[in-house]
């Protein structure tokens, strides 16, 4: 059977990751999960263990930026789906970062956001080959590929 390798876009304070690989080994779908670093401090600090000491917090995270790039565009450059999950909560640059890299890549795209982010996420979700408002919605579309 064919398997899927999916990047999960979006921020790594909350726990939907592990909802959504719970509910694709409930599913049984045969998918790999991948995405950003989700420990905060290791991906802020990466610049320092790899460069050394920096001088200021700019050079700090100028030097973090850039193997965090490095990974999520190894990463994505693997994944056969991405999907991006814009939430209420928390600021989402780098969600609409990887989402736009997954399209200007050709990557297909799943992009889960609240009706109330509608408007602000029009012409994203135009990009996307499907927008969807939860993310049971986006297991049924990754299920649906299966079929």
């Amino acid at each position: 059977m064919m398997r899927l390798t999916v990047y999960l876009a979006g921020e790594i304070h909350s726990s939907w990751r592990e909802e959504i690989k719970q509910k694709a080994e409930a599913l049984k779908l045969p998918i790999d999960f991948v995405g950003p670093m989700e420990d905060h401090d290791r991906s802020d600090l990466i610049g320092e263990e790899i460069l050394g000491k920096q001088p200021n917090a700019v050079f700090r995270d100028a030097a973090a930026s850039s193997f965090n790039n490095l990974r999520t565009e190894v990463l994505m450059n693997k994944a056969d789906v991405v999907i991006a999950l814009f939430g209420e909560k928390y600021k989402q640059w780098n969600t609409a970062m990887d989402a736009s890299a997954a399209v200007s890549l050709g990557k297909p795209l799943i992009l889960i956001r609240p009706e109330e982010l509608h408007h602000p996420l029009k012409e994203l979700s135009r990009k996307a080959n499907a927008t969807v408002e939860t993310v049971d919605q986006a297991m049924k579309a990754l299920a649906y590929i299966f079929e």
